[in-house]
């Protein structure tokens, strides 16, 4: 990038534009590499006291010395502008320098200004469950700065990758901001991957040189899915159960068991969504909330049973949703209680109703992977061969217990 220019200064007189009172303005003419910018200096004088030679007043007047101060000044303010531009490592235009001198360009200098930037022009396009999680690591963010560097902000231009390992170290170390919810590694990744897309905003905004995070690499904890197997759904969908809530809950869980529909998604379902579909039978026709993708799902029998149970009702605040879904906190309590009354020692929460469907009510029944892609409305298969990748691990536990049955040694 080109860091020497040729930048020049000159005063001159808008003859065009003479006021009322019979005085001509006086404009600043920048260029950079020949190229020109006027700003107006917001003083005028009468031609005849101008000395274009000077670029200045003539003595004589009365406002002499007053008004060439002021140019003197706005000399002195173009050329701070111009240089720190350069200081900044700042692609410069003429049209830069000049913003800057009129405080428009409004750089991002400091951390929190960043985090106010974001919180003003990034956060309204979040969705609200996303949105909210940046609270806290702003948290961790602020605590960090005053931990570690005794200070409650830094200029952006001090961040760097050293400063990213001693934020991700911080973390590993740190309280956390709710002693029931602990920091593990994912969380932990998942904070400097927020605090990377702010900092990735603020290399595209010309506010850092480089980009801190250009050599780090996150490091995610791979785990188990959970989901219920074929024998564990069976169990969910026999339970006798009383409580109407309860009853609720099983029946819109059955239910994404069967579609793959997340929970935000099944809550929305309206009746115009369940449409004919290619085959003559009914499909769900929807747009995932998440990413916007369509989704084309044709209806199991079991899905159309529990649509058939609630038919005749419709729910929501404007009465066009198909289905009771409470909300997802109440769920996974009401859930929790289900799978305990089953016996089944598994963390399951709603979203794993979308897992099952993957693992136990498609690929083990033999449905291409591409295809599952498709019904999940995921955009990369590389997402869906997560699913892939636990059904190779059931394999391999069912072929272990085939194998110690077979090695068994005959009474």
């Amino acid at each position: 990038m080109k860091t020497t220019h040729t930048f020049i200064i000159h005063f001159w007189l808008k003859k065009k534009s003479i006021r009322k009172d019979g005085t001509t303005p006086i404009y600043a003419r920048i260029r950079l590499d020949g190229k020109p910018a006027d700003i107006s200096t917001k003083k005028s004088v009468f031609e005849r006291h101008w000395c274009p030679v000077s670029e200045r007043v003539n003595l004589k007047h009365k406002d002499a010395s007053f008004i060439n101060d002021s140019l003197d000044d706005i000399s002195s303010e173009l050329k701070a502008s111009y240089r720190s531009l350069l200081q900044e490592g700042r692609f410069i235009t003429v049209q830069n320098i000049k913003l800057r001198y009129l405080e428009e360009d409004n750089p991002l200098t400091t951390i929190r200004e960043l985090l106010k930037y974001h919180k003003e022009n990034e956060i309204p396009k979040l969705k609200k469950g996303t949105a909210k999680n940046y609270g806290a690591t702003e948290k961790y963010l602020l605590s960090f700065l005053s931990k570690k560097y005794r200070t409650s902000d830094m200029p952006l231009n001090q961040i760097n990758y050293s400063f990213v390992l001693n934020f991700e170290n911080y973390l590993r170390n740190c309280t956390p901001l709710m002693k029931s919810q602990p920091l593990g590694n994912n969380g932990i990744m998942k904070h400097l991957e927020r605090f990377k897309k702010m900092t990735t905003i603020a290399c595209k905004l010309d506010c850092i040189k480089q980009n801190p995070f250009a050599f780090f690499n996150s490091k995610f904890t791979s785990y188990d899915r959970q989901y219920l197997t074929i024998e564990e759904l069976s169990l969910v969908q026999e339970l006798e159960l009383t409580d109407f809530g309860l009853k609720r809950v099983r029946d819109c869980f059955i239910f994404a068991c069967y579609t793959g529909l997340s929970y935000i998604d099944l809550k929305k379902l309206k009746p115009e969504q369940i449409v004919d579909g290619i085959d003559g039978g009914e499909w769900i026709y929807t747009k995932r909330e998440k990413s916007k993708t369509s989704v084309k799902i044709p209806l199991l029998s079991k899905a159309k049973e529990i649509l058939c149970k609630y038919a005749n009702d419709r729910f929501g605040k404007n009465n066009n949703l198909l289905l009771p879904v409470y909300s997802n906190q109440k769920c996974n309590s009401y859930l929790k209680k289900i799978i305990t009354k089953c016996g089944i020692n598994k963390h399951i929460s709603f979203h794993a109703a979308r897992h099952t469907f993957a693992t136990t009510v498609t690929l083990a029944n033999g449905v291409p992977l591409e295809t599952v892609s498709k019904l999940l409305g995921h955009r990369r298969l590389s997402t869906t061969q997560i699913y892939a990748r636990v059904m190779e691990q059931k394999i391999s536990a069912d072929m272990n217990k085939l194998k110690q049955k077979l090695d068994k040694p005959v009474a």
